[in-house]
């Protein structure tokens, strides 16, 4: 085996390995990282995967040294990810399925419909200024994903159900994620203080108060408080007569929500202080938190639950395909990656992720 760590992929050309001249011969010999039940994963497939999902993730490294960085963060995912594939394909083909030239013509029919192009040439040019790939290319990347789909929909998913029962002891235990928070509905005004005033600063902050002890007053009065707030609060609100909400009471300051909590509905707030100014709340309406119905989130316990347990048995599934497979590691720095990678997916299962 090669030591070392796990060589990160083109970038840093000499760091690669990559592929290598035979000095007798002249022929290019790929390097193999693994084998794989006799399958082998090289040195430029890690590599085209590395690329891949350093563009997938939108990182844009400045330099080599920071390229090399990013590939070598990677690797861990991405050869745990092509032996996961690799593993799969494997055993669609134990299965029996298959992906003929009809499905790919068809499929082939289907993008360049979409996409407006009249012969395979058009499709063919644009494949290749778009995405660097050729139909065999294409042809390949759609095999594989239909051949994964094929695994998963027969040896995963229809290996996972959701009776009715379970649906609601899952409600019934997770009550709180199905019930609507508590919420205001309220009307400000707002006598906003200038800041940066210095010394004549104090004397500002006493307007602020009277003015909005003055629109308070105006209220118990009889006026209406939506009409003062349109005419004397600073608030963007007051071009709704001063409304907001409903609003969770979670999001409100502790000083809001015990001003608040002192009134009932209809009344209006003493002057509070804020960092702004001086505000005064009308509460209009005030709602306790309330289970939502199991008949309403029943579609979306299953989405979720349904979900939840998939991804734990395709998790399970492929750790089984893992542990019956026969690997022969040809670099021990890719084969540490792969087997730290194994331990964060573990870690993350155990989390409820992945």
């Amino acid at each position: 085996m090669d030591g070392g760590g796990p060589a990160p992929a083109p970038a840093a050309a000499q760091t690669l390995g990559g592929t290598s001249p035979d000095t007798a011969t002249g022929l290019v010999l790929e390097r193999i990282l693994v084998k794989v039940n006799g399958d082998i994963i090289t040195q430029t497939e890690l590599e085209e995967r590395q690329i891949g999902l350093i563009r997938q993730r939108g990182l844009q490294p400045r330099n080599d040294a920071e390229l090399v960085q990013a590939l070598r963060e990677l690797t861990p995912e991405v050869i745990s990810g092509a032996v996961d594939e690799l593993l799969l394909i494997q055993r669609a083909r134990e299965l029996g399925y298959q992906f003929t030239d009809e499905q790919f013509d068809e499929i082939l029919g289907d993008l360049m419909a979409e996409n407006g192009f009249e012969t395979e040439e058009q499709f063919h040019d644009a494949l290749a200024q778009s995405e660097g790939m050729t139909l065999d290319d294409l042809r390949r990347v759609m095999e594989r994903q239909i051949l994964i789909n094929q695994v998963q929909q027969i040896e995963v998913l229809g290996t996972v159900t959701l009776t009715e029962v379970e649906a609601r002891e899952h409600y019934e235990a997770n009550i709180a994620q199905y019930t609507a928070p508590a919420t205001v509905t309220m009307r400000e005004i707002l006598i906003r203080v200038p800041e940066g005033l210095g010394g004549a600063g104090v004397a500002a902050d006493d307007q602020a108060r009277r003015d909005a002890e003055e629109a308070r007053q105006r209220v118990l009065d009889g006026e209406e408080f939506e009409l003062i707030a349109i005419a004397v609060s600073d608030a963007a609100s007051k071009a709704n007569g001063g409304l907001i909400g409903p609003i969770d009471v979670s999001l409100l300051s502790g000083t809001l929500l015990d001003a608040l909590d002192r009134i009932d509905v209809g009344d209006v707030t003493e002057p509070i202080r804020t960092s702004l100014g001086y505000q005064v709340l009308k509460l209009e309406t005030r709602t306790q938190p309330e289970p939502t119905p199991f008949e309403e989130v029943r579609d979306r316990i299953s989405e979720n639950v349904f979900n939840d347990r998939r991804l734990a048995e395709y998790a399970r599934y492929l750790d089984r395909l893992r542990v019956e497979a026969d690997f022969d590691w040809k670099d021990d720095g890719v084969r540490q990656a792969f087997d730290d990678y194994q331990v964060v997916r573990a870690a993350r299962l155990a989390d409820g992720g992945e």
